[in-house]
């Protein structure tokens, strides 16, 4: 959410930045948030009158009994202000909570480096790693390899419908050993591992992200005020809702392992078969919250920890810079790192790194400060460190053989049992 006092002191910065989102819904909008900004401000000014009347007139009644003197009239008053109080908290309510819904749903401020571009086409690569060689035999789909070292599809289909999988055996196995990695490797890094519950209540949940845009694509328990996580990021972003940390303690550098639930309904929809995008999956996240002066540079840290990892299982990737149409709603800057799949012949995106600013922090009301001392919204970055289906796709697609079986990475054997090649007969 933005601060308000951006309306009321730089208009300007937020019309520019609807402008480059190319947003002219929200346009229009900017008006309208002044305007409601003004009268919540002139509701609460004269609720404010009205309690202090109420305390003076209390004064007065006591100053006159003391005395011996007659407060008729100023009790007459004193009874009639609780009403009037009353109405105006309504308005003063009312006021407030129309602009925050306006509030709630205005995009973040993009940073001056996000490029300009209607879709993900338009995207910017900053970097490449890794060797792209062409494959010496037709490599197989990633679904033929995955069914043979034990995913099933058919059988996930007759349990939970289209969207879901089952792995079992090698696969199961290879799954668990690309998030014990990544967990340990962060964990060495410094990152506390986070288990979030996987069901969120409402409010939380609107303070992480806009849900009237996201809301689509997750599940609800019927008849209760529970979400399904979609990611382990809006769980740890929640976690200090409603509290001020003290500045030392920050950065407070989280690790969330969890599975994540999305129906996937849009653009991009469900595979068909397979395991990219798929309705239920593992993830490893991280999560920053941080002094607000400290924000970009953790931004370059959390993608050059996830560069790591598939540096370290040696898929070759790029990251990209994500442009204005692609970017939504909260991130103020986002890097995506898209690995190298050969057999479809194209990048892939396995990781997203944003930094949210004080976007979420503010919906969610945390701050930080000194004892005693002012205090101030906090910054929350979020990053992928691995989305384990999705790095099966690349570790099958780059690590296959041509008889069909699949090497392991070799960072990846100490938690295979020392198996080094799977799917022998």
């Amino acid at each position: 959410m933005l601060d308000i006092q951006l309306f009321r002191e730089h208009p300007e910065i937020i019309l520019k930045n609807l402008e480059k989102r190319k947003d002219s819904e929200k346009l229009k909008w900017v008006d309208e948030v002044i305007k409601l900004d003004s009268e919540w401000k002139k509701r609460k000014a004269g609720l404010d009158s009205l309690r202090a009347e109420r305390n003076k007139v209390s004064m007065e009644i006591n100053a006159l009994k003391k005395a011996g003197k007659d407060a008729s009239k100023q009790i007459k008053k004193a009874a009639s202000l609780p009403k009037e109080i009353a109405e105006e908290e309504k308005l003063v309510f009312d006021a407030e909570e129309k602009l925050r819904n306006y509030l709630m749903r205005m995009p973040n401020v993009l940073h001056e480096s996000v490029p300009y571009g209607k879709d993900d086409s338009e995207n910017e690569e900053v970097r490449k790693w890794g060797k792209i060689t062409k494959p010496a035999f037709e490599l197989k789909t990633h679904i033929e390899i995955a069914e043979k070292l034990g995913a099933d599809f058919e059988r996930a289909t007759k349990i939970s419908g289209n969207g879901w999988f089952v792995l079992t055996g090698e696969i199961a196995l290879l799954e668990q050993a690309i998030a014990r990695f990544a967990i340990d490797m962060m964990v060495k890094k410094g990152y506390t591992l986070f288990l979030p519950p996987l069901m969120m209540k409402r409010k939380p949940y609107e303070g992480v992200t806009d849900l009237s845009d996201f809301e689509k694509v997750m599940y609800k328990a019927e008849n209760e005020d529970e979400y399904l996580i979609a990611t382990s990021e809006h769980p740890m972003a929640a976690f200090y809702m409603n509290e001020t940390i003290h500045e030392k303690q920050l950065p407070i550098k989280f690790l969330g392992y969890s599975q994540c639930f999305r129906k996937e309904i849009g653009a991009h929809g469900i595979d068909t078969k397979g395991l990219f995008r798929r309705h239920q999956f593992n993830k490893v996240e991280q999560f920053v919250f941080c002094r607000p002066e400290d924000s970009w540079k953790l931004h370059e840290e959390l993608i050059k920890n996830a560069e790591e990892i598939f540096k370290a299982l040696e898929i070759p990737y790029r990251v990209v810079n994500i442009c204005t149409g692609d970017i939504g709603t909260v991130a103020a800057k986002k890097y995506d790192i898209e690995a190298w799949l050969p057999r479809q012949g194209k990048y892939g995106e396995v990781v997203s790194c944003s930094n949210c600013t004080d976007y979420q922090a503010r919906r969610l009301n945390i701050k930080c400060g000194k004892e005693g001392g002012e205090k101030r919204v906090l910054h929350t970055l979020n990053s992928t460190a691995v989305a384990t289906s999705r790095a099966l796709v690349a570790v099958l697609e780059n690590y296959q053989n041509k008889d069909g079986t699949v090497t392991v990475p070799k960072v990846l054997v100490p938690y295979m049992n020392k198996s080094k090649v799977l799917g022998k007969k």
